[in-house]
């Protein structure tokens, strides 16, 4: 099949490789050297399995910044452009998504059209009937950054959103699930099908359920680092029982990231006429959290805080609303200087007003105290002025 690809973030270059192991696959970006950077079998975002693939794989895999040309003879088009969250209309900007929508239409009249960008809750139906297309489908991701093609090869699940009654929209959300499934490596994958709306539904809910046990655990540990308790005791007795488990424990300075922070909110956005109190106090918690953080460092009485690394988790390179740069704000309001040391960052590249260094010793020599979300073994030598909260990731 001919399949094109609509953005090259975590969620479309994922999806464009694992399903070019069996099909022609065109990515569309607007960024030219992205689009050379695929076409040259190097991947523009950090994820080690979409390298290895791009490298090693017989890929059918080109990328372009022609969307015409690629939607013209697609047969299916996936749509994985960004939605960021728009806090003044408490509503994601899906501007993107309509605009490759629209370009689909001017060229291809028959492709299955499958959204793959977070939505809000009911958009997909809308869409449908704002254009008339009833090829017009949606399917969520679940993710990891750094390793999404990994979750793609082995999905928790696959979940396709079609209005359930309409035959030939059944019809095309059953190939799009089979190609998915043909590309994975692992076998017995819980598909559901479902209407979009709830298919929508059920990611805000996800991410927001995992939201919540990230901000809950810090809660703990913002109680246990208060009352002077162990909270790696604590969680390893918390964890122990089989109904709460030992996943997403690891205290944190806030959940961050592509998703958690929109989705958590764009859920409490869809809750405005709905009765709640558990959905609105995840989003507050996150503010709270950094408050009590920053507070706690600023009781250190530092006169320079160094940041180590920007990026959420290991093995990323994504900034993008990392829950340290709540911090790092709080900080600079309380007169405390802040500096940063991310080697992610391209050398000369500048991050706001923060002085960025290249050069780790001098940044170690320069802080007071040093905040890492994640420890790391090359902070060892001045672990008395490291300030973490990390328990399980310590090398």
């Amino acid at each position: 099949m001919n399949i094109a690809v609509a953005g090259t973030g975590y969620v479309g270059l994922s999806n464009a490789v694992l399903l070019s192991q069996n099909h022609n696959v065109t990515t569309v970006d607007i960024i030219p050297e992205k689009a050379a950077m695929i076409n040259e079998k190097r991947s523009p975002i950090a994820d080690e399995y979409i390298e290895r693939y791009l490298i090693e794989k017989e890929l059918s895999l080109t990328a372009t910044t022609d969307g015409y040309a690629a939607y013209k003879n697609a047969d299916i088009i996936i749509i994985a452009t960004p939605t960021n969250y728009d806090p003044v209309k408490n509503y994601f900007d899906t501007s993107s998504v309509e605009s490759v929508i629209e370009q689909i239409l001017e060229v291809n009249d028959s492709a299955t059209i499958v959204i793959k960008s977070t939505v809000p809750v009911g958009y997909t139906k809308s869409m449908r009937e704002r254009y008339g297309c009833g090829r017009l489908i949606f399917s969520p991701e679940f993710l990891r950054e750094g390793q999404a093609l990994y979750d793609n090869l082995y999905p928790s699940r696959i979940i396709v959103g079609a209005p359930q009654d309409d035959e030939d929209a059944c019809r095309r959300a059953h190939q799009f699930a089979e190609l998915l499934v043909e590309g994975a490596v692992k076998e017995d994958i819980p598909v559901l099908f479902t209407d979009p709306t709830e298919a929508e539904a059920v990611k805000l809910f996800s991410n927001t359920y995992l939201a919540l046990r990230v901000a809950y655990f810090n809660e703990l540990d913002t109680y246990c680092e208060m009352k002077g308790l162990n909270t790696k005791q604590i969680i390893d007795g918390v964890g122990l029982d089989p109904r709460i488990g030992s996943h997403y424990n690891n205290p944190s300075f806030g959940y961050g990231g592509y998703c958690l922070p929109k989705d958590t909110k764009q859920l409490l956005a869809n809750f405005a006429d709905v009765p709640n109190n558990i959905i609105g106090a995840i989003v507050h918690a996150n503010r709270t959290r950094k408050d009590y953080i920053a507070d706690h460092i600023a009781e250190m009485k530092p006169d320079t805080v160094g940041i180590y690394r920007l990026t959420m988790k290991s093995n990323s390179d994504n900034f993008r609303q990392s829950s340290i740069q709540g911090i790092m704000k709080r900080l600079s309001k309380k007169g405390i200087r802040v500096i940063i040391y991310e080697p992610a960052l391209r050398k000369g590249q500048s991050f706001f007003d923060y002085d960025v260094y290249e050069d780790f010793a001098a940044f170690k020599a320069e802080a007071d105290v040093i905040v890492a979300n994640r420890m790391s073994a090359d902070l060892s030598d001045v672990a008395d002025k490291v300030y973490t909260r990390d328990l399980y990731s310590r090398d």
